[in-house]
Parts: C-alpha cells; sequence; structure tokens
C-alpha cells in the first residue's frame, strides 16, 4: 500500500495511522521550489516520531526530486548536488531525479522503494528482476535498480 499525504499539515494529524508499520518513507520535493526541498527534514522527522519504527537510524528513506521535465530545466531552484548532498548527510539515501508527467526514472525510483521495503523479507519469498528498462522522454534507459 502507498499512501500519499502530500506533504500538507492537514493530515500530519493523520500521520500515525498511516505511517505506523511501514516499511518505507518516500520523501518528494519540486525541484523549481526551494520551500519544497527545505521541508524534506521536517518531513523526515515528523515521519520518524509518528512512525515509531524500531530502527529510526537505518529506516529506509528513498528521495525523489520532481518536476525536472518543467521549462526545459530553466525554472530549476535546487540542483542535484545539493539534493544529494542532503541525502548523503542523511546517511545515503537513495536520491533519483523524476518527472511524473513525463514518466522519467520513476519506474527506477518505485523498484528502489520496493527493494527497500522489502529488504527485511526472506529472500525465497522476492522477486524483483535485476534489471529493468526504463523509458522516459522517448529515450530508452538501462538500469540496475537503485543505489542501495
Amino acid at each position: 500500500m502507498i499512501w500519499d499525504t502530500a506533504g500538507q499539515e492537514r493530515f500530519q494529524s493523520l500521520g500515525v495511522a498511516f505511517y505506523r508499520g511501514a516499511d518505507c518513507c518516500v520523501l518528494v520535493y519540486d525541484v523549481n521550489v526551494t520551500k519544497s526541498f527545505e521541508n524534506l527534514n521536517n518531513w523526515r522527522e515528523e515521519f520518524l516520531i509518528q512512525a515509531s519504527p524500531s530502527d529510526p537510524e537505518n529506516f529506509p528513506f528513498v528521495v525523489l526530486g520532481n518536476k525536472i521535465d518543467i521549462d526545459g530545466g530553466n525554472s530549476r531552484v535546487v540542483s542535484e548536488k545539493k539534493a544529494r548532498a542532503w541525502c548523503a548527510s542523511k546517511g545515503d539515501i537513495p536520491y533519483f531525479e523524476t518527472s511524473a508527467k513525463e514518466g522519467f526514472n520513476v519506474e527506477a525510483a518505485f523498484q528502489c522503494i520496493a527493494k527497500n521495503a522489502l529488504k527485511n523479507e526472506p529472500e525465497e519469498e522476492l522477486y524483483l528482476p535485476d534489471t529493468i528498462d526504463v523509458t522516459g522522454g522517448g529515450q530508452q534507459q538501462r538500469s540496475t535498480g537503485c543505489e542501495c
């Protein structure tokens, strides 16, 4: 199951019900909006408080920098380097730049999310392909999964 709270404050009171028992948390920000990037830390901390995972230091997160398709990248305000540095500072969180509109890198991101969510399951119960093909913006990409 995937729950999307859209980072909105009005859903914060529902966090405990949504987050308890979660296997992975995906933090999504808009690469064209500084405030959404600045909220990543608050969203991460709020999730950890409300979800109360047994091992918060090692709980799996994935970060998506979305909307890379907008205006040919000319309106972008958060660099990939800055986002990757933030992820590295939080324990090497996997990071993907995506375009939900164009479908770019979305499948690769969800493969990583699934692997993170299922990493504690016994291996014989899992089936995730070693290699996936991702098509985005008319270009074929070959991906070997996530940087998990």
